[in-house]
């Protein structure tokens, strides 16, 4: 039996995760592409960033 690096696990519990949350969006009705879950969110500083810019 091969051992997993702890690297390893981390990806499978990541993949495992992202495919749960889109099949959980399917179920509420909700389109889900597979391209979705590569793009990248914004950190919470460019979020506040944006929304502070846009009130003034």
């Amino acid at each position: 039996m091969t051992t997993l690096t702890v690297g390893e696990k981390k990806a499978y519990f990541a993949r495992v995760q992202r495919d749960n949350y889109a099949a959980s969006l399917r179920l509420e009705g909700f389109t889900v592409k597979p391209r979705d879950a590569s793009c990248s969110l914004p950190t919470k500083a460019e979020l506040l960033n944006r929304y502070r810019q846009e009130k003034v």
